[in-house]
C-alpha cells in the first residue's frame, strides 16, 4: 500500500527504519528484529542505502523480504549517489517488480573525509531533482528528508526551507526528519515550513541514545544538538553502558510523548536494527 494513502486512513503513523546489514549474520540479525517489531503493527518500514549507493542490492533484498515475505509495507531508500538517471530508472523498475510502491528519495551523503557530494554525470545533483524524476516515471508515494537544525550544508535554515519546499512542489507525499533530540528544534521547524507554505505530513524522526561515541559522531556527520542536561546525565555514567542505555530510552520516551502530545503526526524510529530498545520506547507511547 502507498503511505499517501495509509495517511487518508490514518491521523498518526508508527514507522521504523533499518540499514542493510553486511553480512550473513548480521542479515539473520536484522530479520529477527524486523520479525519481532512486525507484532507492533508499524504502518510501514523503511530500508537506507550505505554510503556512496554501495549496499543497493542488499538493500532491495531486504526491501524484498519485507514486503513480500513479512507483509509489511516497505519503503526503499533512493539517493543520487553514483547512479545515472538511466541507472535509478532500472531500479525504479526493479523495486515495480517487488510491487514496492514507496520511496524515500534522497541526495546522499559525500564519500568519507569528504564534505562535497560528488555529482554522477547523468545523474541529478539533489533531492528535489530525483523526486521530480521519480514522480514522473512510475506511481510511487515519495517521502522527502527533513533537517529541523537544517542541513549541515545550508548557509541558513531559510535555503533550508526553500529547498524543502521545493521537494514538496517536485511531488514529495511526506517528509521524515532527521534524528534531533530537542523537540524546540522540530516545533520551530514545522512553524517555518508551515509558514513557507509546506502541507505535507512531517514526520519527527527519534533515535535513543544507546552509546555515547556513537552520538557524537552522529551529532558531528549531521549536526544534531545534544542538550546539555542529556550529555551530563550521559557524561556521568560513560563507564556504564546500561546507564547509558537506559538514559538514551528515557530520553527518546519523553520526547515521543511530547511530540504526539503537541500534534505530531506519529514517529519515524531510527532502529539501528536493533528491536530491545525500539520495543521498549514503542510499547511507552503507543
Amino acid at each position: 500500500m502507498k503511505i499517501s494513502e495509509i495517511f487518508k486512513k490514518k491521523d498518526k503513523t508508527f514507522s521504523f527504519e533499518f540499514f542493510p546489514p553486511k553480512t550473513d549474520k548480521a542479515m539473520s540479525d536484522l530479520i529477527n528484529a524486523v520479525t519481532s517489531l512486525k507484532g507492533n503493527n508499524p504502518d510501514f518500514v523503511s530500508v537506507t542505502y550505505g554510503a556512496m549507493g554501495t549496499t543497493q542490492d542488499t538493500t532491495l533484498s531486504v526491501i524484498d523480504i519485507i514486503q513480500n515475505k513479512l507483509n509489511l509495507t516497505a519503503m526503499s531508500h533512493l539517493t543520487c549517489v553514483g547512479s545515472t538517471a538511466h541507472q535509478i530508472q532500472t531500479t525504479l523498475d526493479q523495486l515495480k517488480s517487488m510491487n514496492i510502491e514507496n520511496i524515500m528519495a534522497l541526495r546522499g551523503d559525500p564519500p568519507a573525509g569528504s564534505n562535497e557530494f560528488i555529482y554522477t554525470p547523468g545523474g541529478f545533483r539533489n533531492g528535489s531533482d530525483l523526486i521530480k524524476f521519480i514522480n514522473g516515471s512510475g506511481n510511487f508515494s515519495i517521502g522527502a528528508a527533513g533537517y529541523p537544525e537544517g542541513h549541515i550544508e545550508s548557509e541558513s535554515l531559510t535555503d533550508d526551507l526553500n529547498f524543502l519546499k521545493l521537494k514538496q512542489d517536485n511531488g514529495a507525499d511526506f517528509i521524515v526528519t532527521q534524528l534531533f533530540l530537542d523537540n524546540s528544534y522540530y516545533y520551530n521547524f514545522r512553524e517555518s515550513a508551515q509558514n513557507k507554505g509546506i502541507n505535507i505530513r512531517l514526520i519527527p524522526g527519534i533515535m535513543p541514545v544507546t552509546n555515547i561515541k556513537q552520538i557524537n559522531k552522529f551529532s558531528e556527520l549531521c549536526g544534531c544538538t545534544i542538550p546539555a542536561r542529556l550529555k551530563k546525565s550521559l557524561e556521568r555514567v560513560r563507564n556504564d553502558p546500561e546507564s547509558i542505555r537506559k538514559i538514551g530510552i528515557e530520553h527518546a520516551i519523553n520526547q515521543g510523548k511530547n511530540l504526539l502530545e503537541n500534534g505530531a503526526p506519529g514517529l519515524h524510529f531510527y532502529t539501528l536494527n536493533k528491536s530491545p530498545e525500539t520495543q521498549e520506547i514503542f510499547k511507552e507511547l503507543i
